[in-house]
């Protein structure tokens, strides 16, 4: 077995062809040696924000033991923050989202004003030489991207516009500015590896074999591409009726999408930005989801929804069926990838090949064993390996 990194030579490599050992969908050091090299620097969305127009209106995220939130202030302006007080380290808020006009502590009382100021010391004079202008609460990393608000824990990753760049153009019609929230955010535990529920989300092969609603709905046109951040796919709807009555009647009832160019106005549209934050973008609205990693056979996936505003009876009713429609999907797919983790965890499993078409796959498993060169490995390394990694990066 090999125990011992061995190194690159120049030329093809040898492991191009093929997928990851399955040692690195279980094992808690390559779990650790990944928040090193890039999860605690990937870009994570919280909200859009719209959700916090109100100064005060904050909404938070849970992301690899850390909680953040993203507040606006009396000034307008959008801040992050880390959802903890600078006295004893308690976290300050509860829950998913609120509306404050100070975040009070509820351990002793010490408040920050919305733009993360503290602003409120019980017994004051017991702190002598308080500077507390220099216990304002720690400030995260904001991007605003077409509305939608994404947190950065560490530097490292290029931000999401940089990542998304090359669509740009074909982005742009659905005008995310102008999207609003529908329902809530879905937590959805799950007993995996962060990379099966990702790897599954862009491959191909198992749609015809899988999801026999999405391929009524498409036919065998879904289409796949790999670029450096992002990988697309794509399906278009057919016109041959679906025998499927909830299938049928969103092919029927979906309106027409004006504001978009002809070409997509019955397509399906997918975007996942490594390493764990896709988008499903339909002509009737827009989902986000991420998979957090909790540990290393532990994810939440977290969902929510988004669509313009539009009262059409058509919309309200094609909305539904999407949603029903897809929570088939989202069920067919926990059924498949549950059982790929359990193959992954047996000690008979090695690395397969990957064929030719697998691009997405291919860039993946490229990708992570640049990013971490134990990955190359057939089996782990002596235990104590991720601790001597230096810290990493996407490049």
């Amino acid at each position: 077995m090999a125990t011992q990194l061995k190194s690159i030579t120049p030329g093809p490599d040898p492991l191009d062809g093929m997928s990851l050992p399955g040692w690195l969908y279980c094992d808690p050091e390559f779990f650790e040696a990944e928040k090193r090299a890039f999860l605690r620097a990937a870009p994570q969305v919280v909200c859009h924000e719209s959700e916090i127009a109100e100064p005060g209106e904050w909404r938070g995220l849970e992301y690899l033991g850390e909680s953040v939130i993203v507040m606006r202030g009396d000034d307008g302006k959008v801040r992050a923050f880390s959802n903890v007080c600078r006295h004893r380290g308690s976290r300050l808020v509860d829950g998913t989202g609120g509306c404050a006009r100070v975040l009070t502590c509820p351990y002793h009382a010490w408040s920050y004003a919305r733009d993360g100021r503290l602003v409120g010391v019980p017994h004051r004079n017991e702190y002598p030489g308080l500077q507390t202008e220099d216990l304002g609460l720690h400030a995260i990393a904001l991007e605003n991207w077409h509305g939608y608000l994404f947190v950065t824990l560490e530097p490292g990753a290029p931000s999401v516009a940089e990542m998304m760049g090359p669509y740009e153009t074909e982005v742009a019609p659905y005008r995310f500015e102008e999207l609003r929230v529908m329902g809530r955010v879905t937590l959805r535990p799950r007993p995996l590896n962060w990379k099966t529920i990702a790897d599954n989300y862009s491959d191909h092969l198992h749609i015809p074999v899988g999801h026999p609603g999405l391929t009524r709905l498409f036919g065998r046109n879904y289409r796949i591409e790999a670029n450096e951040h992002v990988d697309r796919m794509e399906g278009d709807l057919v016109e041959k009726e679906s025998a499927n009555p909830s299938e049928r009647a969103y092919q029927k009832y979906l309106p027409d999408a004006a504001h978009l160019p002809p070409s997509h106005r019955r397509k399906w549209l997918y975007y996942k930005l490594f390493p764990n934050v896709a988008f499903d973008i339909y002509p009737d609205q827009v989902d986000f989801m991420q998979f957090l990693p909790v540990s290393a056979t532990e994810t939440v996936i977290r969902e929510i929804s988004y669509a313009l505003p539009d009262a059409r009876r058509e919309m309200k009713a094609a909305r539904y069926l999407n949603w029903r429609i897809n929570r088939r999907v989202n069920a067919e797919d926990t059924e498949l990838i549950t059982r790929v983790q359990l193959g992954m965890q047996s000690p008979t499993y090695e690395a397969g090949p990957l064929g030719t078409s697998e691009v997405c796959l291919r860039s993946f498993a490229k990708k992570l064993r640049r990013l971490i060169p134990q990955a190359r490995l057939a089996q782990p390394p002596a235990a104590g390996w991720s601790t001597r990694l230096s810290a990493g990066g996407f490049a």
